[in-house]
């Protein structure tokens, strides 16, 4: 059996085999279905130049996905609005995602002062048990992902 390096074992843990990221289709999406069916004919891909975020990305396959490591979703509609296909084609739905805090990662369970997923959480989702232990009110949360891109320990997982 061969060896791991210090840098393959690095070069591991930062690639999608270590941990793969769950695709977290769009808002507006009603019909599931006809999302994953549609979205990849589409040749114009405007929902992804519209996007004022710039979190609607491609996969490989040509299917869109949010990616929260920069930022969230402001629920603008301007995806809504540019898909010809009418795949994203109700307003009311949300992003179908859970967003869960790992306790183990979480800089305030384990007693470091910190408020950084709190801070841009626009719908207050976010609260803590005291001054740690920070906890997200799944009735309240809108998987906007605002909260992803901010915690600097990575803390903050995506499942959908």
């Amino acid at each position: 059996m061969a060896e791991l390096g210090r840098r393959d074992f690095f070069n591991f843990l930062g690639s999608s085999a270590a941990l793969k990221a769950p695709m977290v289709r769009p808002p507006y999406a009603s019909d599931a279905m006809r999302f994953g069916a549609l979205c990849p004919t589409c040749n114009d891909k405007k929902c992804q130049s519209a996007c004022e975020e710039q979190i609607i990305r491609l996969s490989d396959k040509g299917m869109p996905y949010l990616d929260f490591a920069q930022n969230g979703c402001t629920y603008c509609e301007a995806c809504l609005k540019v898909c010809d296909l009418k795949v994203l084609d109700d307003a009311s739905v949300i992003i179908r995602a859970h967003v869960l805090i790992d306790t183990q990662k979480c800089m305030s369970h384990h007693g470091v002062i910190c408020f950084s997923c709190k801070e841009p959480c626009m719908e207050d989702a976010i609260r803590f048990n005291g001054l740690y232990k920070p906890v997200i009110e799944s009735e309240k949360c809108t998987a906007c992902g605002f909260c992803l891109s901010r915690c600097p320990s990575g803390a903050i997982v995506v499942t959908a």
